[in-house]
């Protein structure tokens, strides 16, 4: 597995998360099936380290914070259990700043957004949605649109979204409810979802910031990844 690595020190290692790799293992698998390798599994071949940091460093070593398996982008890695516990406390007093860029279906209207929409699981299922009375709980996300462009012949826009809360396939669902779901997305896009091709979702973590435990402000960022560079540039 190549891994770029966008930043490191004795404390933090800071990851550009290639599409397609799960973050840890899910723990449920199909009997004989062959298991995949994740990004825990590289952590523990190059950085050995991590083993015995985390929550549950049984499962996902080294893991403060995740992104799905399509998104691509910056994840962070802290390398002891002193700063994972820093970086975990900013999580989840939401001090931590991300910022994604995301490829949606149709032409958004206005230049910049609020979606405030509690998030809940849908019954019978792992899906995520606004419409559930399951385990809901709040979620805000701001966006502002990029650039509205064609590709193939249909309307998309380019956003950057910054997600305010952290709720599991947060930014896919907030924009799937407004009716601009990410492109490529098979679970959020409906029947009708645009892949214009390609066999992921154009979601890509760019930007993360936040106050270092020396009290500096840092931001990390992770360049787009060559698939969708190329889908923009064919954009008319």
């Amino acid at each position: 597995m190549d891994i770029a690595i966008i930043y490191k020190d004795k404390n933090l290692l800071v990851l550009n998360k290639p599409s397609g790799v799960l973050v840890h293992a899910s723990g449920s698998k199909a009997v004989n099936q062959r298991p995949e390798a994740t990004i825990t599994d590289w952590l523990l071949e190059n950085y050995p380290e991590v083993k015995n940091i985390g929550d549950n460093p049984t499962q996902r070593p080294g893991i403060v914070h995740r992104l799905d398996r399509e998104t691509s982008g910056v994840l962070i890695i802290p390398r002891n259990q002193t700063t994972f516990e820093y970086l975990k406390g900013l999580f989840q007093t939401h001090q931590v700043s991300k910022t994604y860029t995301a490829l949606v279906m149709g032409s958004v209207i206005d230049d910049v957004g609020i979606i405030d929409k509690p998030i809940g699981i849908k019954t019978g299922t792992t899906k995520r949605s606004v419409h559930s009375d399951k385990l809901v709980k709040p979620a805000l996300t701001e966006y502002r649109v990029i650039r509205r462009l064609l590709i193939q012949k249909k309307e998309c826009t380019l956003l950057s979204v910054q997600p305010k809360t952290g709720r599991t396939h947060q930014i896919r669902v907030h924009l799937a409810a407004i009716g601009h779901p990410v492109v490529g997305d098979k679970i959020y896009g409906g029947k009708k979802a645009l892949t214009l091709s390609l066999d992921r979702h154009f979601l890509h973590a760019s930007a993360i910031e936040f106050t270092a435990p020396s009290g500096e402000r840092v931001k990390l960022e992770a360049e787009l990844p060559p698939e969708l560079t190329v889908l923009l540039k064919s954009a008319q």
